[in-house]
């Protein structure tokens, strides 16, 4: 496991490593052909290594340094809409627990979930890397039953990579209420849907999901003629007018990472909507979080690791 760990670490640091390399001599290139540099600065220049060499580790000693520093986004609400008290959610995504993200690090978010004392928390997928190996090694599903708050989440696109059936399994054995195409109403009178990956081509339209808690509701007696506030987890944020169209009040997804890296959220920036932050369309609010955890090699450079916390009160 050690040498899976470290073969894992470098393959995927190299990545980015490559990318930083390619970019900071094509800089230098071009410096040269415009004249800014003299070509004998590139040519058989053991000073001009150095720098290089050093502009290299101090940007990924940097890098290194912004993921590990967890940013605490808070985000306050008020609503006119059913709610027996105020309360604190803490929101998490891509937390890609496998080879790089193990045990040990998993531990210390926990504390920091603890900290918040929330009155639920919700990830927005990609819980596993890609193997559930590392994961069970390190008893990380022992690890999620120490959160002092009930845990509801909706599958990302790594979960279908690592196989629907062990990541389920995985859930059940962490105590975390998975969502599949669900929802459930909290004691607060929230109501949290949840939305299966976009990867299942299958997967319910958000009408019909709250239309089929709303028919459950009836069924068993409940009252209809009040509308609760209404927050749905899906992974990609993609299409967001769904959201709005379905009447949620707020959307929480993940996914992007916000590039992870500078240029990298340049792109993502232009795929998606809205790649990072708060969003709004018509009355529905959003937020597309950078994730706790990280793909790959652990850099954040120009971007940021972070956990929101949710705070919902009445008017």
């Amino acid at each position: 496991m050690p040498v899976a760990s470290v073969v894992y670490d470098v393959g995927t640091s190299s990545i980015f490593i490559l990318l930083y390399a390619f970019m900071l001599f094509l800089l230098l290139d071009v410096c040269r052909l415009i004249g800014v540099l003299p070509r004998q600065w590139l040519y058989g220049n053991w000073l001009t290594v150095a720098a290089v060499a050093f502009c290299l580790v101090a940007v990924f000693v940097y890098g290194n340094l912004n993921y590990h520093r967890k940013v605490r986004q808070e985000l306050i609400v008020t609503t006119d809409k059913p709610l027996t008290n105020t309360q604190t959610l803490l929101i998490v995504s891509d937390l890609h627990l496998g080879y790089h993200n193990r045990g040990d690090e998993f531990r210390r978010w926990v504390e920091l979930i603890n900290d918040e004392n929330p009155d639920a928390v919700l990830i927005v997928g990609d819980i596993i890397d890609r193997s559930l190996r590392p994961l069970q090694t390190d008893s990380v599903a022992a690890i999620f039953r120490k959160i002092k708050a009930p845990v509801y989440a909706c599958l990302g696109n790594h979960e279908f990579y690592a196989g629907i059936g062990d990541a389920e399994q995985f859930y059940r054995d962490a105590g975390i209420t998975l969502l599949r195409d669900e929802a459930v109403i909290l004691n607060s009178g929230l109501l949290i849907v949840g939305r299966d990956d976009r990867t299942n081509k299958r997967r319910k339209k958000i009408e019909d999901i709250i239309g089929n808690f709303a028919q459950k509701g009836k069924n068993e007696g409940l009252p209809s003629d009040q509308s609760p506030f209404t927050i749905l987890l899906d992974h990609q944020p993609y299409h967001l007018e769904e959201a709005e169209q379905a009447g949620i009040d707020y959307q929480f997804s993940g996914h992007t990472h916000h590039g992870q890296v500078w240029p990298i959220s340049w792109i993502t920036e232009k795929i998606y909507e809205k790649a990072f932050g708060e969003w709004q369309r018509g009355q529905t609010r959003y937020y597309v979080t950078s994730g706790l955890g990280i793909w790959g090699g652990k850099y954040r450079i120009g971007t940021r690791s972070e956990y929101v916390v949710l705070k919902i009160s009445k008017k």
